[in-house]
Parts: C-alpha cells; structure tokens; sequence
C-alpha cells in the first residue's frame, strides 16, 4: 500500500518542482532569457563561450553608449559582491545596489513578471558559473533615460497560474523579452508598445553587419498569421524564416534550440494572439 502510495504522489510532483533551482536557473540564463546573447563576447564567428557571462558587447545608440556588464560571481569586476537582495532587485528594477539605473537595453522592465522561484533560480545559478575577471566600460548617457512598461509587464506572475498553456506563453515570451527587439523605438530609446508592439523595425548593428527585426503579430501579410507551427518553431530554434532565408543576430536561435517542447509551444500559441499590426 505504501509502494503504490508513493508511486501516486510520485506521479503528482510536477517537472517544475523536481527541478533543482540551480538546474531551472540555467535553463532560464541559456534557454529562455539568453543571458549570453548580450553577457557573452562576440566576434566574427560568434559568441565566445569560454569567457560566459563576462560582459563585452556593445551598444551604441541614440540614447546611450553601453556595454553588457560582467555577470559572472568575480568579486572585483563581477556581481561577486552583491547580495541575493541586491541582485534580485536589480533583475526587477534595473537599480545597481550603488543607486545607478542601467540602459533600457537591459530587459530588466520584462523581468517584472518573474515568479519568486525563478528569481531564486537565476540567483542560485548566476553564483555557481565560473567567475572570469573581466572589466567593461562605464555607460554614456546621452539623454535622460524614460521609464517604460512593455506589455504584458509590470507585474509578478503567480508559479500556479503557468499551468494554462497561453499564460504559460505569455510568461515566457515576456521574459525572453521578444517584445524588446522587435518592437520599434522612438525619441529617446522608448518602445512604442501601446502602438506598435510585436511590429518590428528595430535596427540592430555589430559584428555581423546590420540586421533588422521582423514583425511577429498575427497580421496575415506582414507578420506571422500565414506561418504554420512548425515554421514559427524553425525561425525560433533554427534561425530560419519562412521563406528559407537565415536570420542574423541578435536572434538567440542558438540558445532557444535547447528550450522544452512544452515551452515552444506555449510561446508559439501566445504568439498567435498578438493583435495584427502592419
């Protein structure tokens, strides 16, 4: 009776709470938030995995000068010296624990949505990868930075609400801020979400030319309603459009390639519901 008993609430722990933190949290960093799109060094042939997390793109825009900065636990040019309190709160307010605001490009506005558990995930995780000293660039603002809230942000999700599936996609589409790139800016590096959000348009240049994001919504000719499921789930994983030509960075194909299936689609189906835009 205790055998069966135990295979029965065996069967009733969900993948969610048999995963350990640090286990969720690397899953977060590489899979969903891509952390190493930006946190990673970039050259001509692509990102340099042996100095993970330790800072080195940059990006020069209207508004500001900036340079992804070292997350990895080094004492000295790292977060080695933040408090769990203190990195949490950055995650979700864009605050460094000196009182500074970090640069929009930073998504923490969509890390809103984080639940209590994946903010211990990421914090448990972003201790244990290897520390690697590694000083970046101060930031250069060259206008006052405007607070945003991005749709579909602003507020902390509940853990027991991600078992509907569109919730579940909307989740993880906010954080892995699909949103960011590719809804267009204007003055000031502002998003137009309450216009033009999912539309595309965004310019993005670095080591692999220029490249420019497409229009996610469901409109049938400019975006995605034509799309089959399987052909979105390329274009995510593979890098690969519709039409066959390769999507250039700063898709993070590479990293969504190891999301869950179940997770792929869930976005996929939230995806679907973004109102047309042309």
């Amino acid at each position: 009776m205790r055998i069966v008993f135990g295979i029965a609430l065996a069967l009733l722990v969900s993948p969610a709470a048999a995963e350990t933190l640090v286990e969720r949290g690397a899953y977060l960093v590489n899979s969903v938030m891509v952390c190493n799109n930006c946190h990673t060094p970039r050259g001509p042939q692509g990102l340099d995995m042996a100095r993970a997390l330790s800072g080195g793109q940059t990006f020069d825009e209207p508004a500001f000068k900036v340079t992804a900065s070292n997350i990895t636990p080094d004492k000295d040019t790292g977060i080695g010296n933040w408090s769990d309190a203190e990195l949490k709160h950055f995650l979700v307010s864009g605050i460094r624990p000196n009182g500074s605001a970090i640069a929009p490009i930073m998504p923490t506005v969509f890390y809103t949505v984080l639940t209590g558990r994946d903010l211990d995930a990421l914090t448990v995780y972003l201790r244990s990868v290897p520390s690697v000293h590694h000083e970046t660039p101060a930031p250069e603002y060259k206008v006052a930075l405007k607070p945003e809230i991005p749709t579909y942000a602003g507020k902390q999700a509940n853990e027991a609400d991600l078992s509907d599936k569109l919730a579940r996609g909307r989740y993880l589409l906010t954080i892995a801020h699909c949103l960011e790139c590719h809804t267009p800016e204007g003055p000031s590096a502002v998003h137009d979400f309450a216009g033009a959000s999912g539309k595309g348009g965004r310019t993005f240049r670095g080591p692999w030319g220029e490249s420019v994001s497409p229009n996610i919504t469901a409109d049938p000719v400019a975006g995605l309603g034509q799309w089959s499921d399987d052909e979105i789930k390329r274009a995510i994983t593979q890098g690969i459009a519709r039409d066959g030509h390769k999507l250039k960075p700063p898709m993070a194909y590479a990293g969504y390639a190891t999301m869950s299936p179940q997770d792929l689609d869930a976005i996929v189906a939230f995806v679907r519901t973004l109102l047309p835009k042309k």
